[in-house]
């Protein structure tokens, strides 16, 4: 306790902006409740990024001082538009090197990566009032080829360094991809963008890595599934997916005996295609559900025989549709009972596609597939960053294994 008074003595001013700060966040917390938000994110943010100029300057203001690194030089002003509404804020200056706030830069990578998207389109000529009003926010009244590019390499040496990150033990990996419209010389063609993530043996989640590619088609899935490993990914137990004929074929070359679980959600929606009467849909899902329910594999296999023979007179093609498929979705089963609920489908991955979608509607078609990438992986990156301060996705596993797996020497 003596220390901690004497420090305080010592920099009177640190300790009072500290106390001032917080019992300011308080009160307006206490006035204004959630109305006020905003301007609690503006206060704590601004005095965030004034101590990381001090920081950084190894000085406080007007403080004399041997190792001072560089001069404070007044605030820029910058509005940002966030879900509880606009914050002013005002972004310190420095003089005598460069500096910008971490705290902002961080936060707004996606939404760089948007306007970016947006500003490409408008140098290339596709210029519409949309893309005119975001150019404006993002670099003024006009933009350049030159500035275009020099903000697309900032952001890419982001994207590249994450995507070249080293990866450890994971469980169990999760893939799915979505289309998206890119421009491609003087034409818009569909690209697919790759995604794959990773629940690891503590039970974390974690985004390992996203690519765009001219399709599904297996050597696309198999370049991207190859650089997971290449990155030291090991330990795998089991791959959940949607069934596509390049991906089955990918996963079977590059993971050979890992398990497969099929997506039990799009197993459901596959039915529907053989259920002739509307009325019936209802009472064929509760059946199938009863199969993927079941407290084990057993149980599940003698739910699904009486399905197959339920249905066998009156929908013939659904039975034998069922007794084909469905097994693909109980592999499920051979993993810890706590673990099942959370990795029989793919909607780990589905729900990070959906955003994507809701974010991409606003470029509408893409400049090229680096813009893509650019965007999907800068959104990817704050979720990763998002999941790694939340509570596990899953309690710990007791089977973590001691060595990595075989397939690892399958890629050079």
């Amino acid at each position: 306790m003596v220390s901690d008074k004497t420090n305080h003595k010592e920099n009177p001013m640190a300790y009072e902006t500290e106390y001032t700060l917080l019992e300011d966040v308080i009160q307006m917390l206490a006035a204004n409740g959630d109305n006020k938000f905003s301007r609690v994110i503006e206060k704590v943010v601004n005095e965030a990024m004034k101590l990381e100029r001090a920081k950084v300057l190894n000085a406080e203001p007007y403080e004399r001082t041997e190792g001072r690194a560089g001069y404070a030089n007044g605030f820029k002003d910058k509005t940002l538009a966030l879900a509880t509404g606009k914050v002013l804020l005002k972004i310190p200056q420095v003089r005598g090197l460069e500096f910008y706030p971490s705290c902002i830069e961080k936060g707004i990578r996606s939404e760089r990566a948007l306007k970016l998207a947006i500003a490409e389109m408008y140098v290339k000529g596709v210029s519409t009032r949309r893309v005119s009003d975001i150019v404006e926010i993002l670099c003024g009244t006009e933009v350049s080829s030159s500035q275009v590019s020099r903000l697309g390499k900032e952001l890419d040496k982001e994207v590249s360094a994450w995507r070249a990150r080293p990866l450890g033990q994971i469980q169990y990996l999760v893939l799915d991809a979505t289309y998206e419209s890119v421009r491609e010389d003087s034409s818009v063609v569909k690209q697919a963008l790759l995604v794959a993530i990773g629940v690891d043996y503590s039970g974390n989640r974690h985004i390992l890595d996203s690519a765009v590619a001219g399709s599904e088609a297996e050597i696309n899935w198999r370049n991207f599934l190859e650089g997971l490993i290449r990155r030291g990914m090991h330990g795998l137990q089991m791959i959940t997916s949607d069934d596509h004929a390049g991906l089955r074929a990918a996963i079977n070359a590059v993971f050979p005996g890992i398990l497969w679980q099929r997506c039990q959600f799009h197993l459901q929606q596959n039915a529907r295609a053989y259920v002739s009467r509307k009325d019936d849909v209802p009472v064929v899902a509760n059946d199938i559900r009863k199969v993927f329910n079941a407290p084990d594999r057993e149980n599940a296999e003698r739910y699904l025989t009486q399905l197959v023979d339920k249905y066998q007179k009156t929908h013939p093609r659904l039975a034998a549709w069922a007794d084909e498929n469905i097994r693909e979705g109980l592999s499920v089963f051979s993993i810890p009972q706590n673990h099942r609920r959370k990795m029989r489908t793919s909607n780990l991955a589905e729900r990070q596609m959906k955003e994507i979608n809701r974010r991409t509607k606003v470029v509408g078609v893409f400049p090229n597939a680096d813009s893509l990438l650019r965007l999907a992986a800068s959104m990817l990156i704050e979720q990763n960053d998002q999941w790694q301060s939340e509570k596990r996705y899953l309690p710990e596993s007791d089977d973590r294994p001691a060595s990595t797996e075989i397939y690892r020497k399958r890629v050079a």
